[in-house]
């Protein structure tokens, strides 16, 4: 079956100055953060977009190819922004006191709470294998760094506690699921103090080093 480009709009767009695919993306993003992934139909998406089905799906094939885009979304400006903070930090800690605080940062200041999407079940089968590849790309950076830390401090170094930082920062995702937080900026510096105390690093230095790193941009 074909469908026709450009079929009209049950109503005016919700999102003015985005595109039709953005604005799907918006009311998926809604949608799912607040009635559940599997609660929500594309129908119900098209609805609160306010466009028809059939024009829905001249941008996305299912909801599952929305939902990708969304997680997405929500890796790739992390992983963006450790590879430049890779280039210009002084340090391991400065490094990943930074990249804490933007990380858990941008997970407490985004619009809708998308991280609490990692844990759905679809979210672990072969459909979504590029973004957990992506996940797994930013989980090892994590912990290169989490380990270069320890062992500057004399910190532990066994796996579990090499998990922490990049635990610590998704802490984020559950403070947002008990409403809104408010300024992220102190909340994601306390993060990171605890990210670099819990391998046995003290943070007050590299959190001055970190302050003078290019701010990265902000997720919209």
């Amino acid at each position: 079956m074909t469908f026709t480009v450009g079929r009209p709009r049950h109503t005016p767009p919700r999102h003015e100055g985005l595109s039709p695919r953005d604005e799907i993306l918006e009311s998926a993003a809604q949608l799912f953060t607040e009635r559940g992934f599997g609660a929500t139909s594309t129908r119900r998406i098209a609805e609160h977009v306010g466009m028809r089905q059939a024009s829905l799906y001249h941008h996305f094939e299912n909801k599952d190819s929305i939902l990708e885009a969304l997680l997405m979304s929500t890796i790739e400006g992390t992983l963006e922004t450790a590879e430049r903070l890779r280039g210009a930090a002084t340090s391991p800690a400065a490094e990943l006191y930074a990249l804490v605080r933007w990380d858990a940062g941008q997970l407490l200041a985004a619009r809708w709470n998308l991280g609490a999407l990692y844990t759905l079940p679809e979210v672990r089968g072969p459909r979504f294998a590029p973004f957990q590849r992506r996940r797994d790309r930013l989980r090892e950076r994590y912990r290169v760094l989490a380990r270069a830390v320890a062992e500057d401090a004399g910190g532990p170094t066994d796996p579990a506690t090499l998990e922490l930082p990049l635990r610590l920062a998704e802490t984020a995702i559950a403070q947002r699921t008990d409403g809104p937080v408010g300024d992220p900026r102190p909340v994601a510096a306390a993060l990171a103090d605890a990210a670099l105390r819990v391998l046995g690093a003290r943070p007050e230095q590299a959190a001055r080093a970190a302050s003078r790193l290019p701010e990265p941009e902000p997720v919209p």
